[in-house]
């Protein structure tokens, strides 16, 4: 193989001295279990790659702006909001549903509403925290 190969085969090649590589961290060869195991993920990785690369690049996209969605949801139910981690997650939904917007696919419009949603959520959520905050008195009186 060349540095120019494009074949799918070539991104599973850097694995191919994996047993050697390991070895070298303990001193001394593997066992028959522990290459076996070894092969088998290698393997497993690459039955993954091959699915993934069947898989229109907008879905894997649209899957992880829907987690990040997701993410930014637990944030802002959890008890109490936890608003610093939301918006974080808000902000990665943004930037791919702004960054790319079309490119997104069918369900651009479905993720553009969704980013929405989700704003006005946290808005929401930071107000009632913001008002609950206000109505506590700082101590007791005495």
């Amino acid at each position: 193989m060349t540095d120019e190969t494009t074949e799918p085969d070539a991104a599973a090649g850097e694995f191919d001295d994996l047993n050697e590589r390991l070895a070298g961290f303990s001193g001394e060869e593997l066992d028959d279990e522990t290459a076996d195991a070894v092969e088998q993920a290698q393997r497993a990785m690459a039955e993954a790659r091959a699915r993934l690369a069947e898989v229109p690049a907008e879905v894997v996209v649209t899957n992880h702006v829907m987690g990040l969605y997701e993410l930014a949801a637990i944030h802002l139910s959890s008890s109490p909001p936890d608003l610093e981690q939301a918006v974080l997650a808000i902000d990665a939904v943004a930037c791919l549903v702004d960054g790319l917007g079309d490119r997104l696919g069918p369900e651009a419009p479905t993720m553009r509403d969704a980013l929405n949603n989700i704003r006005l959520a946290f808005v929401q959520i930071k107000g009632a925290a913001a008002a609950d905050a206000t109505a506590q008195p700082d101590a007791d009186p005495a």
